[in-house]
């Protein structure tokens, strides 16, 4: 089994749950590591998988995203054009990927993309079951691909996570599951400032999914008074026909990235034990390090 985990994520949500009094030796911040790892842990003793990757953003804003719409994520830019993020978190970043280097995981970018389209790539290219270990529903539309692919879903916690399948998406959202990457295009994603089409909603974005296949079906039908698209969707479709070309084209995750995914399985020969634990020791990670030791299988 290969688990591709979306770090930035789990970091983030590393961060936010765990207190901002938790500090190493030397006072400085170590929540979102103490976190992470933990978490990791978790999920790794819950699969046992075979091959791991820690999944980065090279950019957070691609080029090509922001060409096709210059709102892209804005909403996240602080007064200097940069990505917002707690002044705590920062400096645990570095930290935090020294530890997993350390302890031999596989951590993988690609130039000027976002760590969505390298888990993608990775997760349809995977020789056999793949777990995806994330807090965005952005990748729920990588079940599409595989039914060997499955979301390890955190928005209700590491311990009490969903994992997501095609039954999951339908039942949730009541449309076909290999459609989620439509139904997200129209619907959008407020977090990324992606609007969707405007006046169409979830409940109205899954019933144009539940009958057409692609955004060229349904503004097809809106073009064509389609009778199977109410008269409203019609007319808000056309009048959004600007972002609607390009919406599934924006919200769809890349799958042609050329990466190296050899090593994956090969942690336990890549680490060391004696720095990790010195590292681990004078961030005052205790336990967390000694758990992530054990569930890794560290020698």
């Amino acid at each position: 089994m290969r688990l591709l985990v979306d770090s930035a994520s789990l970091w983030y949500r590393a961060f936010y749950g765990m207190p901002e009094t938790l500090q190493s030796p030397s006072g400085e911040p170590i929540n979102a590591i103490k976190g992470f790892f933990d978490g990791l842990s978790t999920i790794v003793g819950r699969y046992r998988p075979t091959e791991i990757a820690l999944c980065l953003d090279a950019d957070w804003r691609p080029g090509w995203r922001v060409e096709l719409f210059p709102a892209y994520k804005a909403n996240r830019l602080d007064e200097d054009g940069d990505e917002e993020e707690p002044d705590l978190l920062t400096p645990q970043i570095e930290p935090l990927l020294n530890v997993a280097r350390l302890a031999g995981l596989s951590i993988i970018e690609a130039d000027a993309q976002e760590a969505d389209d390298v888990i993608a790539s990775l997760a349809i290219k995977a020789p056999s079951d793949v777990r995806v270990m994330t807090g965005d529903r952005d990748l729920f539309q990588l079940i599409r691909h595989s039914e060997l692919i499955r979301i390890i879903y955190l928005a209700k916690g590491i311990q009490n996570h969903d994992l997501v399948d095609g039954a999951y998406i339908e039942k949730r959202y009541g449309i076909p599951a290999h459609r989620y990457h439509l139904f997200a295009a129209i619907r959008g994603d407020a977090s990324d400032g992606l609007p969707g089409i405007r006046g169409i909603g979830e409940k109205g974005a899954a019933e144009i999914v539940s009958i057409f296949d692609s955004m060229e079906e349904v503004m097809d039908a809106a073009e064509n008074s389609d009778p199977r698209l109410r008269p409203l969707h019609q007319r808000k479709l056309l009048a959004d026909r600007d972002y609607a070309q390009i919406a599934e084209q924006l919200v769809t995750c890349r799958t042609d990235l050329e990466l190296n995914h050899e090593g994956l399985d090969s942690w336990r020969d890549r680490a060391n034990l004696l720095s990790l634990r010195k590292l681990g020791k004078d961030l005052g990670l205790g336990n967390t390090l000694e758990r992530l030791v054990a569930t890794l299988d560290l020698r």
